[in-house]
């Protein structure tokens, strides 16, 4: 899997590219947007939009929902160049929530650099970020593969039902990481995951299958198959920033111990606190709820999660999580090919060491 993300990744960028340049000018901004009604400022725009993106974008990320998508594509029997303008979407949407998602956590670190709104400043990043739900847009509108109307009309109509639920998603996200109170369950968390993950993988599923014309059960299936995978990668995302905070991942681009310090009831969190002795699942808690953590709190924390078995457990459920994926596109007739960069993915989610 990882050959085929590096073989892609030029292309994707190339073709995020002509969606937003990494210069901005003038004829781009009227081409893009429309003849201005006095003026536009291209170099505004420049330093409010296009620096900021690239910025994030430049740091690394796999692209790996754009080459899923791609993915997709071609194991629907179509060619992926063809659609890869349409490979942009997740992409850019997912790069938007990031922006996003860091502003609302304060978060210091992304891709190993200050975070963008510790860069540019609140403002320019929320309106980046923002700009970002709304740019993939103009791609259906220019519609670079001549689609149907009835298929234009329900890729808008997929994009807006599971952006939606990926606001409700951050939003129980947000409410957990703002609480003391360990106050919610396995099953509650896995729902945040398939809304503010799994959604983007949704989006990735589904638009592959809209834009090629596949029947609904098609449709549903690869869907089921992205919320699946997604939901491993954000348990072995919340695993990943554990095991670089001890020492035991690869360079993880973010800060040590970063999800301790924001407060997030990831599962492992949830688990402990369930299966700790109480004065221990308290003092987590507390180390949760505190302003500022010194390492030795983190660490203390983390040994807590260890202690109780949560990151062998979380382990274990996105491990079946990625089996479920795999069953769920059993029997769709895709080639060995295909069905083999699919199941690597699954395991690629779960065992990355970045």
């Amino acid at each position: 899997m990882r050959e085929t993300l590096a073989d892609w990744r030029p292309a994707v960028d190339e073709a995020i590219a002509d969606l937003v340049p990494r210069e901005i000018d003038d004829d781009y901004l009227e081409s893009f947007f429309g003849s201005p009604t006095y003026e536009y400022d291209s170099t505004g725009i420049q330093g409010a939009l296009s620096t900021p993106l690239w910025d994030l974008l430049d740091r690394g990320g796999k692209r790996w929902r754009a080459v899923l998508f791609l993915v997709f594509v071609e194991g629907f029997g179509e060619d992926p160049a063809e659609y890869l303008p349409y490979a942009c979407i997740p992409e850019i949407l997912h790069n938007g929530t990031i922006i996003v998602d860091d502003v609302e956590d304060g978060a210091t670190i992304r891709r190993g650099e200050p975070a963008l709104h510790r860069v540019y400043g609140r403002d320019i990043a929320l309106n980046a970020g923002n700009a970002m739900y709304f740019l993939p847009l103009k791609i259906l509108t220019r519609d670079p593969a001549d689609l149907p109307a009835d298929r234009r009309l329900a890729a808008y109509e997929m994009l807006m039902y599971e952006l939606n639920r990926t606001h409700l998603g951050q939003g129980m996200d947000i409410s957990w990481h703002n609480e003391r109170e360990v106050r919610v369950g396995v099953e509650e968390y896995l729902e945040m995951c398939a809304c503010k993950t799994g959604c983007l993988g949704r989006i990735v599923a589904r638009l592959a299958a809209i834009i090629t014309d596949q029947p609904p059960a098609v449709e549903q299936a690869v869907a089921n198959y992205a919320e699946l995978t997604a939901v491993a990668f954000q348990i072995g995302d919340d695993i990943l920033d554990v095991e670089h905070s001890l020492g035991r991942a690869g360079e993880f681009g973010k800060e040590f111990g970063n999800d301790i310090r924001e407060g997030k009831k990831t599962l492992m969190v949830i688990h402990a606190v369930e299966h700790s002795e109480p004065e221990r699942a308290r003092r987590l808690q507390d180390i949760l709820e505190a302003d500022d953590n010194t390492d030795a709190d983190i660490l203390e924390a983390l040994s807590i999660l260890e202690a109780a078995g949560s990151v062998d457990y979380a382990r274990d459920r996105a491990l079946e999580l990625a089996a479920d994926a795999r069953a769920a596109i059993d029997g769709l007739g895709f080639d060995d090919e295909t069905n083999r960069k699919l199941r690597e993915f699954t395991e690629f989610v779960i065992e990355r060491d970045e």
